[in-house]
């Protein structure tokens, strides 16, 4: 994963919980790394190992930290950094789930090395739709329910998030139901 990830974790730990506890963090963690650079590819173990270390020391499941990372990353991260990438996204919830399956081709402008997931849409209603994600990467289903969270924060739409198809119950992906 790219260090802006990295950096975003830390940002969210510093911000929530101040510098001393990341501190602590990052050395519970055993990661070798002091800092992260945005635009450098890290080995994905350094961000699991992350998130395992805040869920132990901050006493929240390895599930919560990474719902409250995926909201994080929408409203703090990308609304500082790629605001004008966000925008192009729609103008509502609706429209920028539905526009998510290029999203990354953006993306990709600016981080080339990006092993992006793969999102598709289905069963597009008025008030909801299903959303496909798929990725190499195992064990970011919840990071994706943060994501989407955060961007029903972003544009002021009570979102219902139910998980319909798992990995861990034998799905090729996950499918999301998401609601507003």
């Amino acid at each position: 994963m790219y260090g802006i990830i990295n950096k975003a974790i830390e940002e969210l730990v510093i911000s929530n919980f101040g510098k001393d506890k990341w501190e602590i963090i990052l050395e519970k963690s055993g990661i070798e790394h002091s800092f992260f650079i945005s635009n450098e590819t890290y080995d994905d173990a350094i961000t699991y190992q992350l998130a395992q270390t805040i869920s132990q020391e901050m006493n929240m499941s390895i599930d919560d930290v990474m719902i409250a990372f995926g909201e994080w990353w929408v409203v703090k991260t990308t609304r500082d950094k790629y605001s004008g990438l966000m925008q192009t996204g729609g103008s509502n919830l609706k429209q920028f789930l539905i526009n998510l399956p290029v999203f990354h081709n953006r993306i990709m402008l600016h981080y080339p090395k990006l092993t992006p997931p793969e999102f598709k849409i289905s069963h597009i209603e008025e008030r909801n739709l299903c959303l496909h994600y798929f990725s190499k990467r195992e064990g970011l289903q919840e990071f994706v329910r943060g994501l989407i969270q955060g961007l029903g924060i972003i544009y002021s739409a009570e979102t219902k998030i139910e998980l319909l198809k798992s990995r861990s119950d034998g799905s090729d992906h996950e499918i999301f139901k998401i609601s507003w």
